[in-house]
């Protein structure tokens, strides 16, 4: 055994744990299938700019360990995630919040635009929502519910919405205020010069091998380490025996635009169905920020994100985290939990919708546990 551990994947998960083993003094591996490091958060250099090449990924947090943890890698600008959506041309704010209420009806107080709610509620007759269409009127009201959410949603998950579970859009935010930030979350930004260098900051003095496949010379790779962390899909592992588990997955159309200034915002959100996209990522104005200094770099790019049902040999990127998924993830977790020397972990390891600050967490509790 030439090495302690073996860590297959080098995004969050692995780079995190990879880094905590090496300084526990643990001889360390870490390989990964793709020709660069830093897994889903990887970001590339485009004429100046930091393009999120796996889709947009903005840090967010109210967990103070994990924030305190984190900046020892990259210092994070003050970006705050403030999309727009566009419906048939028409620019409302998301959050949904007292911008999005006077556009939508006129309304200036928020007694007003708390009394149409309610009023729009009443009206659907709405008490206990079965499903996201429900969930989302009783929430916000009709009107809001047509033009923002119900394309949008029907893009984003290929179902309609009447057919999706009520929880998805509990977590969305609705502000009877001015407030224009997306998450609540105390802390948030993005790390300046990208999550490549953070990436690349955690496995500073690690081995690491890429355009690996650990599946395909799995028993070689076995027999170099006492340990696996793998945080590749666990049905993958297991050579899909019992069934796939389902992912969306998303597509991106890239291009690199001779102006400046493309939309004037990070993320725009084109919530009509008739749009074939859900949203265009402007990727300058996640690190220059609102104001004109982004100017300074003469083109731009923008991404196109295209929806789809997953299928193998896509990239997976979020589980369907539906009843008959999450039964066959655990039947999947039983076979883990046999395997003496792996450990899975990650958004694929464990099939869960993770935000990067609960896999650090999640990477943090198990080097609590592995490494003595």
């Amino acid at each position: 055994m030439k090495y302690d551990y073996l860590v297959v994947g080098s995004g969050l998960f692995g780079s995190i744990f990879a880094h905590e083993a090496k300084k526990a003094g643990k001889s360390v591996l870490v390989i990964d299938k793709r020709p660069n490091i830093a897994g889903n958060v990887y970001t590339e250099d485009v004429e100046g700019i930091h393009v999120h090449k796996y889709g947009a990924h903005i840090f967010h947090t109210n967990n103070q360990e994990v924030w305190e943890y984190i900046q020892q890698f990259a210092t994070f600008n003050r970006f705050t995630n403030s999309p727009v959506a566009n419906y048939k041309g028409e620019l409302y704010s998301l959050p949904f919040n007292m911008y999005t209420f006077n556009k939508m009806w006129g309304v200036v107080t928020p007694e007003e635009a708390q009394a149409k709610i309610e009023e729009q509620k009443k009206a659907a007759n709405i008490t206990e929502p079965k499903n996201l269409e429900e969930q989302a009127i009783s929430l916000v009201g009709k009107d809001i519910y047509e033009k923002l959410i119900k394309g949008y949603t029907e893009k984003q998950w290929g179902r309609e919405c009447k057919d999706l579970p009520s929880f998805i859009i509990k977590r969305l935010p609705v502000r009877l205020t001015f407030d224009n930030n997306y998450f609540n979350a105390l802390y948030q930004g993005i790390p300046m010069g990208g999550y490549t260098k953070m990436v690349a900051n955690m496995l500073d003095g690690i081995e690491v091998r890429l355009n690996e496949d650990y599946l395909a010379k799995k028993d070689e790779y076995d027999s170099l380490a006492e340990k696996i962390i793998y945080t590749g899909p666990i049905d993958a592992y297991f050579n899909y025996s019992l069934g796939n588990l389902e992912y969306r997955s998303v597509r991106f159309e890239t291009e690199l635009l001779d102006k400046p200034n493309y939309q004037g915002n990070a993320a725009v959100n084109y919530t009509d169905r008739e749009t074939p996209y859900t949203r265009i990522i402007e990727h300058k104005w996640f690190e220059f920020g609102k104001d004109d200094h982004g100017n300074d770099i003469p083109k731009t790019v923008i991404s196109k994100e295209y929806s789809s049902e997953w299928k193998p040999g896509d990239e997976p990127y979020y589980p369907v985290n539906d009843e008959k998924n999450g039964a066959l993830y655990a039947k999947y977790k039983e076979l883990a939990d046999k395997e003496t020397n792996v450990v899975f972990g990650g958004r694929l390891g464990e099939y869960k919708y993770y935000d990067m600050d609960a896999v650090i967490a999640s990477a943090l509790d198990c080097v609590k546990r592995e490494i003595h």
